[in-house]
């Protein structure tokens, strides 16, 4: 595959993961409104869930010949961009119903299974057939107990 086809796929994921950072930073912003203080759950899951995106997507722009500032740039675009949808999300929703700010909450959720079911498991798959559905189950479990520890 030519190096800028590559560069461009890696580009799509980084593009998916603002996509999907967006919704998932709008809830971190609400997750403001209801105690004063961010959700401990929210900011793993949303850690857990792009991290190792970012990761794969940077590795891949490098060795598609992008530069370090370039990767760099793109990955620090988009967390600006994430920290603007959190001050957003705490800004616009404090005035919304109920329903709208559990909607939102379920459409960030939406988007980390997406990820983790088009992105993270085809490939963890690939890597360690047998643990990916150890390791997915211990996920829950951790999402789980941090939840009920009243994060």
């Amino acid at each position: 595959m030519p190096l800028w086809l590559q560069a461009g796929l890696w580009g799509l994921l980084a593009v998916g993961a603002l996509l999907d950072g967006i919704p998932e930073s709008i809830v971190i912003g609400v997750s403001l409104i209801a105690g004063g203080a961010v959700s401990l759950v929210a900011v793993v899951a949303v850690f857990l869930s792009n991290v190792p995106e970012g990761l794969s997507s940077a590795a891949g722009m490098r060795q598609a010949g992008r530069s370090r500032g370039y990767v760099f740039g793109v990955w620090g675009g988009i967390a600006l961009i994430s920290g603007l949808a959190s001050l957003l999300g705490y800004i616009v929703f404090r005035g919304f119903a109920p329903g709208v700010v559990a909607g939102t909450t379920a459409v960030a959720a939406g988007a980390i299974l997406a990820m983790l079911a088009d992105t993270m498991m085809p490939e963890a798959t690939e890597g360690a057939h047998e643990l990916t559905g150890l390791i997915t189950v211990a996920g829950f479990l951790a999402a789980f107990m941090l939840t009920k520890l009243g994060g």
